[in-house]
């Protein structure tokens, strides 16, 4: 089991929600009997924990290159009791752990099994404290970073 913090940089236009820079924090779970299910609670546990109680997650498949099945994992945000009437934000990727990955870092994908996952702690923050533009992490303003 490891969390990994890390700084990403990709192809990607500045707005208000989106960034070409970001810090992510990625998660890798491998032994024996991991299965999908032991991903979705430990998603549900980690929503719930950051957002509150009343959360609920929404996974839609994906394609992700080293996990199989892949999923986007979306958060309810609004009025969680009106099922019909529920908005959701995309919050991070997640999957099973590809057999070939496995295999690749010298485990046997038939004894061994793992989950993987990676979000944007800048998104989080930003849903979190109702920060409206994600590009206040990254342009040095100090009256930002002084705020907290």
């Amino acid at each position: 089991k490891i969390i990994c913090p890390g700084k990403v940089f990709r192809r990607d236009n500045d707005d208000a929600t989106h960034s070409h820079q970001f810090t992510q924090i990625e998660g890798l779970v491998v032994d024996k009997n991991i299965t999908f299910s032991d991903l979705k609670g430990t998603l549900e546990h980690f929503i719930k924990a950051v957002f509150g109680e009343n959360k609920k997650i929404r996974l839609r498949p994906s394609f992700f290159p080293f996990t199989e099945p892949s999923v986007e994992v979306d958060v309810s945000w609004g009025n969680e009791d009106d099922e019909e009437n529920i908005k959701w934000l995309e919050i991070l990727g997640a999957g099973m752990v590809h057999p070939n990955v496995l295999k690749m870092a010298g485990f046997d994908p038939e004894v061994y099994t793992g989950f993987a996952f990676g979000m944007g702690i800048n998104r989080l923050a930003a849903v979190r404290y109702g920060i409206k533009d994600i590009r206040l992490f990254t342009n040095g303003d100090l009256r930002f970073a002084r705020s907290w």
